[in-house]
């Protein structure tokens, strides 16, 4: 039965359209980039970023979920889908004492993923340069992992983005369906998901599916996330397993 519902996933056919989006013309993009850098430039998260070592802002967000709803516990085993440049993975390694430091407490492990080069980060075990969608990566990380369950598969992963928001929206769940396949072979019982989500007219339906495997999803949006941006978390706990 639970492989019957893995596929059922692989069949969300609105998601199954190869995109192959055109080139933007360069004006969009000039003005786009001048956005982007004025923005880093008046973020406080970034210069704080800086100060705290972390290799960008997307750290705080991670931070801040924990603070609320303290996933993050020592000894655990946590993959960082999305994980270039590496600031989830950093704030995890600590959290979970993977790097060892703290001789007291368990020792856990964090396995980062990214298609770009992640440099390397005391504690994690990196697969850089790697699809995480692509099958034969997946079961690299199966292999990686042998019998061992995950306690957290945490994404803060997005496609490029093109400028078209039903393209952009339709790639982002595609990635977001990928987690969750994925997360329900991998997943000890009672584990986490945590996924980045921009927010669409399919939110709902990737909600409902999640709850479907998860006794407790809530929607978060950390303080740190911007304004104006559609970015969203989705934050699944209590995983039950693949069941009827």
């Amino acid at each position: 039965m639970g492989m019957r519902l893995l596929k059922r996933f692989s069949t969300f056919t609105c998601l199954e359209k190869k995109v192959s989006p055109n080139s933007l013309k360069s004006k969009t993009k000039n003005v786009s980039s001048q956005h982007w850098l004025s923005r880093q430039l008046s973020d406080p998260y970034v210069e704080k970023a800086k100060l705290m070592n972390y290799r960008c802002r997307s750290a705080f967000k991670l931070l801040e979920i924990d603070d609320k709803y303290k996933i993050l516990k020592p000894g655990q085993i946590v993959l960082d889908v999305g994980a270039s440049p590496g600031s989830w993975s950093q704030v995890i390694a600590h959290k979970i004492n993977s790097n060892g430091k703290n001789k007291e407490l368990l020792t856990g492990t964090v396995i980062a993923i990214d298609k770009q080069n992640i440099y390397p980060i005391e504690g994690v075990t990196i697969f850089g340069n790697m699809d995480f969608t692509s099958e034969e990566v997946q079961k690299k990380l199966m292999e990686f992992l042998g019998e061992r369950k995950v306690d957290i598969v945490a994404s803060d992963m997005a496609p490029s983005a093109t400028g078209i928001r039903d393209m952009d929206n339709e790639n982002m769940l595609k990635l977001c369906y990928s987690v969750l396949r994925f997360s329900l072979q991998v997943t000890k019982n009672s584990g986490i998901i945590l996924m980045k989500l921009w927010q669409c007219g399919d939110t709902k339906k990737l909600e409902n599916d999640i709850c479907r495997f998860y006794n407790n999803v809530k929607v978060v949006k950390p303080k740190s996330s911007r304004s104006d941006s559609t970015e969203i978390y989705l934050l699944g706990r209590e995983f039950k397993g693949l069941r009827s």
